[in-house]
């Protein structure tokens, strides 16, 4: 019988919390907590997780005392490393221990994996008080402050609110999702909604710094395979383990009032201007993975490196990268950046799978595509390696059930802009082009 992976057994005692995350997913474990876990300060620097709104994850987390094992798969082994970072994990509807948390004097850290869509944006980036689930937090927090709230922007604002109630000071909150300006997302809408509450909220929307971040690791849902591959080379069970690539990047721009962990001693850069990264990453690695997750699903892949292997793919992904490249000026070598996601897409034993990719496409391609056809158009050009992405993504949507992709194709062109930005609905020459690329893809 294989023991479980538990802190008596691995000899790690939990870490006190001083950092708290909402979004308690495989690319938090793969990302910020392996970071942290590698921090040589590591043993002062706990993490309580939250989830989003599943308990699953959390549950067998703490079944195992929050200690997982991360499957670093590289194209030609794998390596295995045990990673004790969360102190403590929680399901995301647990708002009394949300908050509890943000009243502790030593909480110094918030991160964030929350997706593009947790920000509850619209199309120009403000927060959106017309979404339903924003309205309901609006009216709870104006009832009552402590009262259980489901959005991002709502939930960091009332454990801002409950902190500066408590007398603690300010801390950083870190968002690590793929968005330019991550960190003054996150400022912005949270200060927006403390305007819709009352005026009485603004000062508990300002109680911290938001720092801006790129992070980056490929890391694909684990199979069922991979527990045992786990229990096989440890000598442990493991009921959560987590796959990534051996990669990994982090920069961070920002102040940290209360601390952080040393992080950059475990690889992760502070830099003075986090623009140069973010066009990179937002533009070439997860433009090129929106393109494959449309185009490469169009035609019959189920994975980034089952696509890589089709030469229509790969051109199409250079021809974007020929196009994106153009806008990133003076910046971290985008060249030898290109070469290395040549190989990180194409490792076969990294299962990313393209309909993970594709999900929530508006939001995505909102930060990854719609920057490049903005320009283009502006100067008179049009863009069409970006415009494949948007008819792609649009035939990608008429397969499921998207009104803004329904009818003709000209209807369904000028449908899929409009949802991206409504201002490009109103280019008559992008919905041709988008209607005519649309044609051709589902020709081929």
């Amino acid at each position: 019988m294989i023991p479980p992976l538990t802190r008596a057994r691995d000899g790690r005692p939990s870490a006190p919390v001083r950092i708290l995350h909402l979004g308690l997913g495989g690319f938090f474990r793969a990302h910020q907590a392996w970071y942290t876990e590698n921090a040589p300060d590591a043993p002062e620097w706990g993490i309580a997780a939250f989830t989003g709104r599943s308990t699953r994850t959390a549950d067998r987390l703490n079944a195992q005392d929050g200690m997982y094992t991360l499957v670093a798969r590289g194209p030609d082994g794998d390596r295995f490393e045990r990673v004790g970072a969360v102190s403590a994990a929680h399901p995301g509807g647990d708002h009394a221990a949300w908050l509890r948390y943000w009243r502790e004097p030593r909480l110094a850290v918030v991160t964030l994996t929350v997706t593009e869509a947790g920000y509850t944006r619209t199309p120009g980036g403000a927060l959106d008080t017309a979404l339903p689930d924003v309205r309901a937090d609006i009216a709870a927090l104006r009832a009552a402050p402590h009262a259980p709230v489901g959005t991002v922007a709502a939930r960091l604002l009332a454990g801002l609110a409950a902190r500066r109630r408590a007398g603690g000071g300010p801390v950083a909150v870190v968002p690590c999702d793929n968005l330019p300006g991550n960190g003054r997302t996150a400022a912005r809408i949270v200060r927006e909604l403390a305007e819709a509450v009352g005026p009485a909220w603004a000062r508990a929307a300002a109680h911290a710094s938001y720092v801006d971040t790129v992070a980056d690791r490929i890391t694909p849902w684990p199979t069922d395979e991979t527990a045992a591959a786990v229990a096989a080379a440890t000598g442990r069970t493991d009921a959560a383990p987590v796959v990534a690539e051996p990669f990994a990047e982090w920069a961070l721009c920002g102040e940290f009032p209360a601390g952080r962990p040393r992080w950059e001693a475990a690889g992760a850069r502070f830099v003075p201007d986090i623009a140069p990264y973010e066009r990179r990453k937002l533009r070439l690695l997860n433009g090129g993975h929106s393109l494959l997750a449309y185009a490469g699903s169009l035609r019959g892949h189920t994975t980034v490196a089952e696509a890589m292997t089709d030469p229509l793919c790969r051109t199409w992904l250079t021809e974007w990268w020929d196009e994106a490249s153009a806008g990133l000026g003076a910046g971290p070598g985008p060249a030898a950046y290109r070469a290395a996601l040549v190989e990180r897409f194409a490792n076969p034993r990294i299962a990313h799978a393209l309909a993970k990719i594709a999900e929530n496409g508006a939001d995505k391609l909102l930060d990854r595509v719609v920057p490049a056809v903005r320009a283009a158009r502006g100067s008179g050009r049009i863009p069409a390696a970006a415009v494949r992405i948007i008819a792609a993504y649009l035939l990608y949507e008429r397969g499921g059930t998207a009104r803004s992709a329904a009818g003709p194709p000209r209807d369904a062109a000028c449908g899929i802009l409009h949802r991206l930005d409504p201002a490009l609905a109103l280019d008559p020459g992008l919905v041709d082009a988008v209607a005519l690329q649309a044609h051709e893809l589902a020709r081929r």
